[in-house]
Parts: structure tokens; C-alpha cells; sequence
């Protein structure tokens, strides 16, 4: 069930960015007369419709290879490949006889809704939902690094106090921010009373995409009590009880949590000796930890100091758009280290598998819409690289055309046509193939 819901949520988030982004295309062509012959969600391969009706001399439609969407524009060379009605005389309705500007406009359609969508996304859950975040700066015990936190040098208790300089306030948004994250940001860290530095490795951006971002850095909270103890393990049989307090592990204090794992890790397949406060009185209770180096009790512990803000309806709409332009500029940025080098491709890109796990098996809405909204972003970025068969590679050809003063051939443009088809089927196989790999 859970992978059905999964399933669904990526269709339907999908389907809703390929027909705004398709409408743009339209609703552009239509308002300088430019006749549009097909609007589908999905492709209809070699034919193959799942749902077809014409209106107003349009056919709309959908198609059963859910790769995307396109509309047919009389007189373009497009993915359609229809060069039989290219060599026909050229009509005033169609793409070829409207001035550049405006076969220009058409092309950025589609980028201009899918960048209007995304900021309305990001503008609505700003003034919805306003901001929650974990206060770093009121974090008494500092944080507990993770896998890739340990390899870069952080300790547990490290106060991480700035980002590059800058003060790191909110936790998920400074400390595990995508500044951090793409690599090459320089922490200034409190430990043990002293100031010091710590730069990020540049290719830091492999590890979490191995092992994700909480696994650079939790905050450290001290434990309450014993919550729950599970039935049929060794807590059990220890003689656990809820609201048994864990003080120490074969005489170790363990106040906070990763201490108390650190400890049972370092004793499997040993007997262990827990130290616990019941009713005001210490016991010590004995047991063997096995492999799985778990004990069996559910733990209760300190809160965090969180807070929220909340934004008016146009106090939202800065806030949306800075967050829906940040989504284009770590785009950027990413590309920039896999050309360069410090990333691999295989590590950073994501497919329709990657995305669909981001969704989840249950439904969240504020999930939901902010991975709509940054899909949202993505899609305008990914449609603008000047790649033949994106809208970005038309858009070059036009500027190239108004430079010169002339448009270039129709030979040209469709054997470009076919070069930048087949770079996207390279790249939709290579992402969808790394992505099973990685699943």
C-alpha cells in the first residue's frame, strides 16, 4: 500500500508541473496567433493514447509513457520530428513565420509558469506554515556527529557556532543547510571552552548522498527515561522498567544518548551491568548485549528548543521567492562540482525512482508541496540548459538567429534535434539505472 501511495504522489505531482509547464508553451503560442495542434501529459509513443478528445482544433490527450509532456506547435521543428509539413510553404499561423521575439517568448513559457509555480508554492507554505526550526545557538550540549560528521572531524559536545563567518541560528537550515552540505564551508566550532575551525571537504556531497544529511550532525539531548520496553528482548528479561532512569553502563556514566550507545556497542556479546534510578533508588541490572547491539527499551528524552515563526500573506511572498530561487542556485552549484570534479554524477543526480522515495509511502502535505514546489524550480532549470530538445537548446538557436539577423536551417535544426533526443535518453537511462543501483 505504502508503495501505491508513493506511486501516486509522484504521478500526481508530475502530472500537475508537466501541464503548467506545457501550458505556458500554449497559452504563449495561442496569444500570438500560432495554431497548437497537440497538448499531452505523458508521451504517446509510436502512437499508443490512453485518452484523446479535440477541441477548438486541438487534439488533448494522454499518453501511457510517463516521460514528460509536449504540445505540437504548427510549424516547429520539435520532438515530433514532422518534417513533412516543414517542407510545405510556410503559413502565417504557424511558429516559422512569427517574428524571433516572440517564437522566443513561446520557448520560455513553459520556464516562466514552472518559476511563477514554484514561487507561489514556496509563498503559500511560507504564510500556511510559517518556519519551525531547532534554535542551534540554545543547543546546551552541542551536537553528536554522525558518520559523516566524524570523518570531517566534529566531536560529540562541538558547539557548531558559524557557517562561513556567519552565525548558524537554525539548525536544519544553517548547520545541516545546503551551504554546508555542498562542501567547501568552514565551521567555526566551540569544544571544550576553545574557539576553532573546521573546513568541509568539497566533495563532501558524495557522503550524504550515501548516507543523507542527518548523518552529519544530531543535536545532543540527555536522556529522561526509559519509555517502553519491548517484549521478548534482553531489557525484558534485565527486568526494565518504564521510567527506569539509565545512569551508567558497567560503571561508565551515560547521561546522554550516544554515550549509552557507544557503550553497548562496545560490549557485544559481553555481560553488561546497567545502572538505573527507580523510585529514588539506584539499581544495577545484568544482562548480555547480542549482535544487533541493542538492548530493548524505547527512550524518552530532553526537548529541543524549537522555534516557530509565522508570516503575514505578503510578508510570505519575499521569503517564497528567496526559497524557490535557492532551489536553481544549488542546481547551479551542484553541476558546477560535477564538472569540476568534486561530485559524481552517479552521487548527485537523481531519477523518477530517487524522487519517488523523497515523496514517501505516506501522505504528507507539506512534504508534498515542497518537493512540488522544488521540482517545480528544477524543471525551469534543467528546461533552460541549452541542450537541443530542451526548451533551453530553442532558446540558443533564437538568440543565435537575432544576432545574426537570419535563422539557421532547417537541416541544422532538426539534425540538432535528433542529437539533443538522444542526449536526454542517455541521461533519462542513466539516471533511472542509477537509481535502481542505489535502491
Amino acid at each position: 500500500m505504502g508503495t501505491l501511495v508513493m506511486i501516486g504522489q509522484v504521478v500526481l505531482g508530475l502530472s500537475i508541473l508537466i501541464i503548467l509547464h506545457e501550458l505556458g508553451h500554449f497559452l504563449a503560442a495561442r496569444a500570438f496567433g500560432i495554431k497548437v495542434e497537440k497538448f499531452y501529459l505523458f508521451f504517446d509513443a509510436w502512437g499508443v493514447k490512453l485518452f484523446k478528445f479535440n477541441y477548438k482544433g486541438c487534439e488533448y490527450g494522454i499518453g501511457w509513457l510517463p516521460l514528460g509532456g509536449y504540445v505540437k506547435i504548427a510549424g516547429m521543428i520539435d520532438e515530433s520530428m514532422d518534417t513533412e509539413q516543414m517542407k510545405q510553404e510556410p503559413q502565417p499561423w504557424e511558429f516559422r513565420s512569427k517574428p524571433a521575439w516572440q517564437r522566443l517568448i513561446v520557448m520560455l513559457g513553459g520556464i516562466i509558469v514552472n518559476v511563477i509555480v514554484g514561487i507561489v508554492v514556496f509563498w503559500m507554505l511560507a504564510f500556511s506554515y510559517g518556519d519551525s526550526d531547532i534554535d542551534n545557538s540554545k543547543l546546551a550540549y552541542g551536537v553528536v556527529p554522525g558518520i559523516i560528521g566524524k570523518e570531517v572531524g566534529i566531536q560529540p559536545g562541538d558547539k557548531i557556532l558559524k557557517v562561513n563567518g556567519k552565525q548558524a541560528l537554525a539548525f536544519g537550515t544553517d548547520v545541516l543547510g545546503a551551504e554546508v552540505m555542498m562542501g567547501g564551508a568552514v565551521l567555526t566550532i566551540e569544544r571544550q571552552g576553545e574557539q576553532q575551525e573546521i573546513r568541509i571537504p568539497s566533495d563532501i556531497l558524495n557522503k550524504v548522498a550515501d548516507h543523507k544529511a542527518f548523518e552529519f550532525a544530531q543535536p545532543r539531548r540527555k536522556m529522561r527515561s526509559v519509555g517502553e520496553v519491548q517484549k521478548g528482548s534482553e531489557a525484558e528479561r534485565m527486568q526494565f522498567q518504564v521510567g527506569d532512569s539509565i545512569l551508567a553502563v558497567n560503571g561508565t556514566p551515560t547521561i546522554f544518548f550516544d554515550q549509552f550507545t557507544d557503550e553497548i556497542k562496545k560490549n557485544v556479546n559481553k555481560p553488561i551491568n546497567i545502572s538505573v534510578m527507580r523510585e529514588g533508588q539506584e539499581l544495577s541490572l545484568a544482562g548480555t548485549v547480542d549482535s544487533t547491539a541493542t538492548v530493548g527499551v524505547s527512550l524518552l528524552w530532553e526537548d529541543l528548543p524549537v522555534t516557530t515563526h509565522t508570516y503575514g500573506f505578503l510578508e510570505s511572498l519575499p521569503i517564497g521567492t528567496k526559497r524557490a530561487f535557492e532551489v536553481i542556485t544549488v542546481n547551479i552549484k551542484g553541476f558546477g562540482k560535477i564538472f569540476k570534479g568534486d561530485v559524481r554524477a552517479d552521487k548527485a543526480l537523481s531519477g523518477p525512482v530517487g524522487i519517488a522515495k523523497m515523496f514517501g509511502t505516506e501522505v504528507n502535505w507539506l512534504r508534498f508541496w515542497s518537493l512540488v514546489g522544488m521540482l517545480s524550480m528544477a524543471l525551469a532549470f534543467m528546461n533552460l540548459l541549452p541542450i537541443p530538445a530542451l526548451d533551453g537548446g530553442h532558446v540558443l538557436f533564437l538568440l543565435v538567429e537575432m544576432i545574426q539577423g537570419k535563422p539557421l536551417s532547417d537541416n541544422f535544426l532538426e539534425k540538432a534535434q535528433i542529437v539533443g533526443f538522444f542526449i536526454l535518453i542517455a541521461l533519462m537511462l542513466f539516471t533511472l539505472g542509477n537509481d535502481i543501483i542505489k535502491w
